[in-house]
Parts: structure tokens; C-alpha cells; sequence
């Protein structure tokens, strides 16, 4: 791919740009947008000149990806001349001499503004130190209720970097994918981008996992043309019924993409010729004026389940309860002819439009009026953000994401009013959903008019009464009570505001007791008092004395009651919080795109890690880690996805070089029908047959059934995959499966 645009000439390239031009036009002239091409243009041959003589890491020529990134904005995502102008200019400003005065000069403000947004927030959500990464990501989202249109063009630049990633080293593929899974994609669903969010996962896994990618590609591959012909039977009857009430509709079909049937075989921990609803039906229909779209969509519900029957447990009604981002549909699953479970979604066209095109089309379509789930949704996020003190950026997004990644439940006031909230809230996160007051005074609740503890987890449909009490405080252990990114944040606020106030209390009476024996208040005199109570930080300290924990005035006679009051220091410093240095190694030590993880090296220049237990054979990537070590992870492990997004600089590519030398820890689970002898014949394939060693093992039998783990030492994934496919040989055995 790097080579791709090598040998073009000068006059080939120009034709290439003026070709993209050109179809950016002809998107834009497929839209119902007054057409403003004069100013498209100036802004295209702004951006060509700005950019003269830059290439991008494939070889093509930089203004390639403002054009592409564009036509994203127009194609994809439905917006204006304004939008297309701003994504033509985006990069200007950062990576050119020119200002966002001269782009507010040769356009106009309202451009201007919207390059200047998407400057501040450039280079990907992380810099390269913490407060910088927690900074950047607050103007990311500090931006969406200002303009919505800087998230959209930052949605559509990460998208067409990632169509394009294949011309990166592998380091910088892992880290930009780590951080498109981690935030960039759940981002683009709550805003309700679901076209988008589902490539970006998808991209993401390609990148992450190739040959896992490749592998669940081909097999979808192998089953669509099948999938095809299941479609065309399964709409027949309901197209001729449609047909017969004069609807106007049309009738698609999707097939889940590789990432999706990846999660879903991991979720259900099935092989994917057991991925049944790799189909999914949409039914968009065109309501006549006048007409209900509601009530259309529920006499499609009808058509289709008179004739298919319904899964009890899978009808999603999201019209008359829409989601946060503003999806409205009506999903029900039903049973095919072939004795498939195929989900089928029912929208109008305006319905269809909100759900590919989200945040955009929402704007499209609002009435002017305020108080919608996005902009109450914006609004909370920009409270949290603006009313809490992150001092790093992994707190920041921790916290962001309980947000992102919430299901939701509708819960009752006494008074009738619906309040949407995360599944799993407290009755306490409920009370800070209400008011912070009203979470700050609460000691319990009322959950359909019993009693219950603050703790008490709320399912859909509760009716709940907050109680409080004056004399009622926040308590630290509230912190793993609550769930809400919002109690959470305001939680965390009200308890660094109280430290910092006992700590100032606590300092002033250590200055006191000191000054009444005319000692000064110094670094030397601070450690001789941190060593007699075996305290590490002056933080603490403070906070201690002026809790009462610390006796101070006896402690400081004590320790200073043979200290002449004549000594005096005149240069010291105080050091708050913990004195020892970070190593900065890592940032100085030099990378490779690739390491090979061989024999000889284990233990030493690569560790792996406990969280996950990789073995030979299953993708992973390296954390350089400060003392230069580098720690091996699976590619999927939760806590690589968060060292590739928060840290990508120390991200390295890694693949196993180790022969069979080394034997690795591995876990599996095996369950099946519980018979005298069985656990014999498992233990003599796992020790004779194999000859692999077992650390230990765990058997439980309930009801004639057992299941038992299993930790036994393997050289490679080839080894285990060999062992589980004779384990499942053995008659009662009927299940085996890796356990991390």
C-alpha cells in the first residue's frame, strides 16, 4: 500500500485530486442542501495550496484525505456546505502556516470556529502526558453542545483514518485501533452513528486480531449466498400482505460483520456454525401524510408475527421509549421456516434516517424545542466534566464511559415522572439523578413503597421515594455504592474539596504547635514528625490531625522536647504527596515495530501478564513497561485495549518466536455427564496421552452433571486446541473450553 502513488507524475496526481473534487460535487448535488459550491470550491483550492507537496504515510498526496473526509461529511453523514468546507480545512491550521483568522477572513467565523474546535482536540484524544490526554478529551466533548458539528467531522476524520490504517507500521495500527475501540466507537453509538460505530469496531478488530478477522470473514463468506436465499423465503409472505394494505415500504437485509459475530460468539461461547441470527430483516416504511408512523410500525408488528412466531423475550419496543442517542424502532425476533431465529426491525424513513445517520440527522430533524435525551444527555456530560477535578486522563474516560456504555431502565418518581437511568443504578444513584442535594442528605429509599438500603440496585418499572436526613453526609464507601458517571463525579469533588480543607486545617495547627515552641516550620522538622507516627506523605499528615486521629500536641513535645528553638532553617521545601520520582526509561528506550517473544528471553525481557495468561499461539502485543520490560498480553484482553488507547507511544507489536522449550500456564473448563471412571480417563489423556502436567484441579458434580477446571502447563495454543479435541472424545465429557 505504501507504494501505491510512488511513480505518479505530477499531472497524475493532479488528475487524481481534481477526479476526488469532482465526485465530492456530485455527492453534494445528490443532497437536498441549497447548493453553495462557490464557496466548496475556494475552500477546496484553499486547502490544495495549504497542503502543496504533503504526503500522507501511503504515498498520496495529503488534500486526498481532507476530500476524503469531506465526502464522508456529505455522503455519510448528510451535512451542509458549511460542514464540507470545515472538513476540506480541518487540517490547515495545525499542519500549515495558516491561522483561523485567515481562514475567518477568506470564509467566514462560523468555519473558522469550527476548524479552530477541531484544532484543539487534533493528534487523537491522548498527548503525550496525563494532564495533557485528561485536557484533550475534555475539549472533545466540551465541544458537542457548542457545535455539533465539530464531533461529526472528528467522527468522519477518525473513520477515513482508519480505512486507511493498512499504511502504518504495526505499533502505530495497534495503538490507533486500541483507541478507536476503547472510545472513538462506543462515542459514535451513543451519538447514534451505528453505521459508523459498527465499521470502526470492525476496523478495529481487523487490526487487532487479522487472522481472527480473516478466519470469521471467510466463514460469513462461505454462508451469505445461503443467507440470500433464506431471506428471499422468509419476506415473500410478508410482502404480499404489506402489498395488500397499500403500504409503501422496502424490505433490506444485514449481515452481521465479522467484530459482531466475533462478540457474539465470545458472549455465548459457542463456535460460530452456532451463530444463528447472523441475518437481521429491516422494514422501512413510508407513511402517507397524515398517517401514524407509529401505528404503521405496529400493524407491520402484527403482519409479521401472524404469520412467524415470536421470541417471548425479544420484542424491543424503542417507539414509544427511545433510546438516549434517538433511535425509535420496533425489533421483534420470530422463528423462519428453516427454524432460525431472525430479528426483524421496523422503522419509518425519518426513523431510518436518525438510526445510519444519528446526531446529525437528529439536528436535522428538531423542532427547536429543548429537553430531548441528547441534549439532556450533553448537558449532564458537560456538568460532570466542568464539576469534577481529574488529575489524569484515565479517571476522565473511566468515568466518561460508564456513560458511553450504560444500558437503560425507566424508573418512576412518586409523582408519575419517568427518569431514564444506567441498568444497574442504586436508589443512591437515583437521589444524584434527582438532585446532588437530594444524594448528598439520602439514607435510603422507598422502592415500590418497601424499604430498601441505599445500595438497593433498581430494575425497570420501580416507582422510587428518596428519603434524607439533615444530619445525613457522603461517606467514602459511597464511592463503590454508586454507579452513575454523575454521582461518581460529584462524589469524587465533594471528597478532594473536603481533604483540601482538612489538609489546611491540619497544617495550620502543626504551624502552631511548632511556632509555640519557636520552632520553624520546616522540611526537617515535618519528616522528624512524619517518621514518629510512620506516616509517608505530609498529604496525610495533615489530613490525620485535623481528623483527630493524631495526638498531635504531646506527639510534637515528645519529639522536639530535647530541640533547642534556636536553630533555624532558612531554605526549605515542602514536598506534598509521594516524594519518589516516576523512571522515565520507557520513554527514552528505543522501539520496534516488532518483538519476537523466544525461549531464552522469558522472565526477562518480556513478562507475561497475569490478567490474561497469554501462551504461544494466541495474538498478542507488548506494554513497555518504565524499567523497560515488556509485559505480553492478549490483543483482546480488557486491560490491553486500555494500555493501547491510554498509552500508545509504549504500545509494541509482538509475536511468538519460542520453540517448545518453555511450558506455559493454561486453564480450561470441562463439564459433561457425571459417571464412574470419568474423571480417570480425563486425567490419563491429559498426563499419559499428552503428557502434560497438571498444576491442580477443581471437580464439582450436581444432578448427575460435572464440571471441573483444570490448570495444566502447555507449550502452544496448538497443544491446548489438541488436548481439548481429545478431551471431548471421552464419551461423557461434553463440553471443553480455554478459561483465562
Amino acid at each position: 500500500m505504501k507504494n501505491t502513488y510512488l511513480n505518479l507524475t505530477e499531472e497524475e496526481e493532479e488528475l487524481m485530486i481534481q477526479n476526488e473534487f469532482r465526485a465530492l460535487l456530485d455527492d453534494y448535488a445528490n443532497t437536498a442542501h441549497v447548493q453553495k459550491v462557490e464557496i466548496i470550491t475556494r475552500a477546496f483550492e484553499f486547502a490544495h495550496k495549504a497542503h502543496k507537496g504533503t504526503k500522507r504515510c501511503s504515498g498520496e498526496p495529503y488534500i486526498m484525505h481532507p476530500l476524503a473526509v469531506a465526502r464522508i461529511v456529505v455522503k455519510e453523514m448528510g451535512l451542509g456546505s458549511t460542514s464540507i468546507c470545515s472538513a476540506l480545512l480541518h487540517d490547515v491550521v495545525e499542519d500549515t502556516d495558516y491561522t483561523c483568522e485567515d481562514i475567518a477572513r477568506e470564509f467566514n467565523p462560523k468555519i473558522a470556529s469550527i476548524v479552530e474546535g477541531l484544532t484543539k482536540i487534533s493528534g487523537g484524544i491522548f498527548g503525550e502526558r496525563a494532564s495533557e490526554q485528561a485536557e484533550n478529551f475534555r475539549k472533545l466533548i466540551l465541544t458537542i453542545p457548542e457545535d455539533v458539528r465539530v464531533i461529526l467531522i472528528k467522527m468522519a476524520d477518525r473513520l477515513h483514518n482508519m480505512r486507511t490504517l493498512g499504511s502504518m507500521p504495526p505499533a502505530k495500527q495497534l495503538k490507533i485501533a486500541g483507541e478507536t475501540q476503547y472510545i472513538y466507537a462506543p462515542l459514535a453509538q451513543r451519538l447514534g452513528f451505528f453505521l459508523i460505530k459498527t465499521e470502526l469496531e470492525d476496523l478495529s478488530f481487523k487490526y487487532e486480531q487479522p487472522k481472527l478477522y480473516q478466519t470469521i470473514k471467510d466463514d460469513i463468506d462461505r454462508v451469505t449466498p445461503n443467507i440470500e436465499k433464506d431471506y428471499e423465503e422468509f419476506i415473500k409472505p410478508i410482502t404480499e400482505v404489506l402489498n395488500g394494505y397499500g403500504y409503501k415500504y422496502t424490505i433490506t437485509n444485514r449481515i452481521k460483520t465479522p467484530y459482531s459475530v466475533f462478540k457474539k460468539m465470545q458472549k455465548k461461547n459457542i463456535p460460530f456454525d452456532e451463530v444463528y441470527d447472523i441475518l437481521a430483516v429491516r422494514i422501512i416504511l413510508k407513511p402517507k401524510p397524515g398517517e401514524n408512523e407509529k401505528a404503521n410500525c405496529w400493524v407491520t408488528y402484527s403482519v409479521i408475527t401472524s404469520i412467524y412466531k415470536a421470541h417471548p423475550d425479544r420484542t424491543r419496543d424503542f417507539l414509544n421509549a427511545p433510546k438516549t442517542n434517538g433511535y425509535e424502532a420496533l425489533h421483534v425476533t420470530v422463528m423462519a421456516q428453516n427454524g432460525k431465529w431472525i430479528e426483524v426491525q421496523i422503522r419509518s424513513e425519518r426513523m431510518n434516517d436518525i438510526a445510519e445517520k444519528g446526531l446529525a440527522a437528529h439536528w436535522k430533524y428538531k423542532t427547536g424545542e429543548e429537553g430531548s435525551d441528547l441534549d439532556n444527555w450533553f448537558r449532564s456530560v458537560k456538568e460532570m466534566l466542568d464539576n469534577t477535578d481529574y488529575s489524569n486522563a484515565i479517571e476522565i474516560m473511566d468515568t466518561f464511559k460508564l456513560n458511553l456504555y450504560s444500558n437503560e431502565i425507566f424508573v418512576f418518581t412518586p409523582k408519575g415522572e419517568i427518569i431514564k437511568m444506567p441498568a444497574k443504578s442504586t436508589a443512591l444513584d437515583f437521589a444524584f439523578q434527582l438532585h446532588t442535594e437530594l444524594g448528598e442528605r439520602c439514607i435510603g429509599a422507598k422502592v415500590d413503597h418497601k424499604l430498601v438500603p441505599i445500595s438497593y440496585v433498581l430494575q425497570s418499572g420501580n416507582q422510587v421515594e428518596i428519603l434524607t436526613s439533615k444530619s445525613q453526609k457522603p461517606k467514602q464507601e459511597w464511592i463503590e455504592i454508586v454507579t452513575t458517571a454523575k454521582a461518581k463525579g460529584h462524589l469524587r469533588y465533594l471528597f478532594k474539596k473536603e481533604f483540601k480543607s482538612d489538609y489546611q486545617k491540619g497544617q495550620k495547627m502543626v504551624e502552631e504547635e511548632l511556632a509555640q515552641l519557636n520552632l520553624p516550620f520546616n522540611s526537617d522538622n515535618l519528616q522528624k514528625i512524619l517518621e514518629y507516627y510512620n506516616i509517608n506523605s505530609t498529604n496525610q499528615l495533615f489530613y490525620d490531625i485535623s481528623r483527630g486521629k493524631i495526638p498531635l500536641s504531646s506527639g510534637i513535645r515528645t519529639i522536639f522536647k530535647n530541640t533547642s528553638g534556636s536553630k533555624l532553617v532558612n531554605i526549605w521545601k515542602l514536598t506534598f504527596g509521594n516524594t519518589s520520582k516516576k523512571k522515565d526509561d520507557a520513554k527514552n528506550t528505543p522501539k520496534k515495530d516488532t518483538i519476537h517473544l523466544t525461549a531464552s528471553d522469558a522472565g526477562t525481557a518480556y513478562k507475561l501478564a497475569d490478567c490474561c495468561q497469554p501462551i504461544p499461539g494466541d495474538s498478542v502485543l507488548g506494554f513497555l513497561a518504565d524499567d523497560g520490560t515488556v509485559i505480553v498480553h492478549k490483543i483482546n484482553c480488557d486491560i490491553a485495549v486500555k494500555l493501547q488507547s491510554s498509552f500508545g507511544n509504549r504500545i509494541v507489536s509482538a509475536d511468538w518466536a519460542t520453540q517448545q522449550v518453555l511450558s506455559f500456564l493454561a486453564s480450561i473448563e470441562i463439564s459433561g455427564i457425571d459417571k464412574m471412571g470419568v474423571l480417570r480417563e480425563i486425567v490419563k489423556v491429559i498426563t499419559d496421552d499428552y503428557s502434560i502436567n497438571i498444576k491442580n484441579m477443581n471437580i464439582q458434580t450436581k444432578d448427575g452433571i460435572f464440571k471441573g477446571t483444570f490448570s495444566v502447563y502447555v507449550h502452544n495454543t496448538e497443544d491446548l486446541n489438541n488436548l481439548c479435541l481429545n478431551l471431548l472424545k471421552i464419551k461423557s465429557v461434553k463440553s471443553v473450553k480455554r478459561i483465562d
